[in-house]
This record gives C-alpha cells, structure tokens and sequence, in this order.
C-alpha cells in the first residue's frame, strides 16, 4: 500500500510561547506532512519578535512521537538506486544543492534524489532550530524511538512523563541507522561511548535512564509535562533572543569545532551581542547601578534573583523608564 501522509500540526499561539500539538495519526509517527509544517513553523517563529519559545507535545496520548512513518523511508529508499558510501555521498551533497535551490516540489518529486532532499531538509530544519533565537522545548507526554527522539534532541530543552514509557533510537534493529540527527545530537548529549552502545543495541533507555544520561533535563509526572515544558519556556523565553541566539549557534556549532575554530565562533557571536543596541543598553545600565549603589548588581543577593527571573539584570535606568 502506498504511503500517504495524514500527519499536522495543531498550533496553539499563547504570546511569546506558542504550543505545538505533533498529531501523526492513531499511531503517532512522524511522516513528510509534519516535516514540511515543522519547516514552515520554524521560519516563521524565528521571524517574529514576539514568539520567544515553542513548546511541542504529542497528539497521541502515550507518545510525543512515535517514530518514522516507516512506509516513507522504504520508498523513498526503494525509489532510490542503490548506491555505495562514495555514492551516497555524492548524493548527499547534490541533494543539498537540490534543496538550496529550492526546486519545485513537483518536479523534485519525479526524481530519485526526492527522498535525499527530503532528509537534507529535514537536517536543515533542525539545524535552524539549533540557531535561532526562539527556545523550543519538547514536552515528552510518552514514548519517542527514532525521528520522535531525534526530534527531541533537537530541541534545546527536554521534560519528558515519568512512567512506562522510553526513548532512543532503535533503527539499527530495522537494518538501517538513525537518519534525522541522532548519531550526532545524542553523542553530544551523553557522550560518544554512551551513544554508540546505545545506537547498536537498539535499545530505549526509560525516562529515569534518559534523565541520568543527560538525554533529558526533567522528568516529571504525565499530567505535568505539558505545564511544565511552558514555564521552562517562558523563562529561557524571557531572555534577549538575539543573545539567545547567539548563545546557540556558539555551544550546538562552536562546541563540536576544534578549540580555536571554537573560540572563533564565539568570539564572532560574542562581538555582535557587545556592540548590539540592547547589549549596550543594559551594560549601561549595570555601571550606572554599581556607581550609585557603590556594589555590583550580581553580587546582590535579591538582583539576581529578580535578573533570573525577567531575564535581564534591573537597575537604575531601567527603572527610571517603568
């Protein structure tokens, strides 16, 4: 039977955090009509100045997202020739050209390189959510094996619902190996020797696994996920999104680089947010506050507690200005 895409995306717009419902159908897998919404969410959040994060959550009531549509990426390989390392390298490359150029989808559709540009898409995607200044947050409800926890990795935070439920990235056990990001994003999160045993077994960890690995950040009860997956977005949201940014493309592309290629995405990064208008304007701020009250801000106990919590350190001309 030949696949077809019913997956959607149900979009709730809340001010700065907007909520994402991942509905893939009753199984809840995650299939080309998703990608390209996902495609087209993330432009136009990264876009906006007032969305500050996105929380995403699963439609199904046990799992934030299944996996793969499985039918896609056997057809998609199907259509394909069969092809060598150096030849698929050649194709990956061709494909990314493809997708820069952004040929029509009709007409890329009747060529085997369809399913390669599908996924040098798919990687783009996540790549722009990795250097934006939006903060996404995957609010894990249930279960995710595959491209569901590969999605996952690529959100910058991760709560996932205590319980019977597990991720991890079981594609070894099909004959294939993680295709959207996962051999990379789940060795930056837990470490090259933790990501590799766990790649080749094809075995999920369980949330308290996950939680002790570092391949999520909270694990809390079900009913819970939802609620607090937001109140992490609103206060990483909180933050300027320029620096946000910056901060982003500095750890996710600087981190994997050679130390001095690192130091120079950072310093790049670091040069635009001193010079920026809002960067100025609060280290203003903050000398004027030190000369008038004769100590540093961060150094009282109450500022900072007030910085963490607005996303910027008060003083005094901030103040002036409410």
């Amino acid at each position: 039977m030949p696949y077809k895409d019913k997956g959607r995306l149900e979009i709730e717009d809340r001010g700065a955090v907007v909520t994402v419902r991942v509905d893939g159908g009753p199984h809840g897998v995650f299939g080309l009509d998703i990608a390209n919404q996902l495609d087209r969410l993330v432009d136009r959040v990264d876009g906006d100045p007032g969305v500050r994060a996105v929380v995403f959550t699963g439609a199904h009531p046990e799992r934030f997202v299944s996996h793969a549509a499985v039918r896609w990426l056997q057809e998609e390989g199907a259509a394909s020739p069969t092809v060598g390392r150096r030849g698929a390298s050649a194709v990956a490359r061709v494909a990314r050209g493809t997708d820069r150029a952004r040929v029509p989808e009709p007409l890329m559709s009747r060529t085997p390189l369809r399913g390669a540009v599908q996924l040098d898409r798919l990687h783009a995607t996540f790549l722009r959510m990795n250097a934006s200044g939006v903060v996404f947050v995957a609010a894990l409800n249930g279960s995710a094996l595959g491209l569901g926890a590969e999605f996952a990795w690529a959100c910058d935070l991760r709560v996932m619902a205590d319980g019977d439920f597990f991720i991890g990235q079981p594609e070894i056990l099909l004959g294939i190996i993680p295709g959207g990001g996962g051999t990379q994003r789940l060795t930056r999160l837990i470490g090259t020797h933790r990501s590799l045993v766990a790649i080749l077994e094809g075995k999920p960890f369980t949330p308290a696994q996950a939680l002790a690995n570092g391949a999520v950040d909270e694990v809390v009860p079900q009913a819970e996920v939802v609620a607090r997956a937001i109140e992490l977005a609103e206060r990483f949201g909180a933050r300027s999104k320029g620096s946000v940014a910056a901060a982003k493309r500095s750890v996710y592309f600087g981190g994997s680089m050679p130390l001095a290629e690192g130091m120079h995405v950072e310093r790049t990064e670091f040069f635009t947010r001193v010079m920026s208008e809002e960067g100025q304007e609060l280290m203003l701020d903050y000398i004027a506050t030190t000369e008038a009250t004769g100590e540093l801000p961060l150094y009282d106990p109450d500022t900072y507690a007030r910085a963490l919590a607005s996303g910027s350190v008060p003083g005094i001309r901030s103040k002036n200005r409410r």
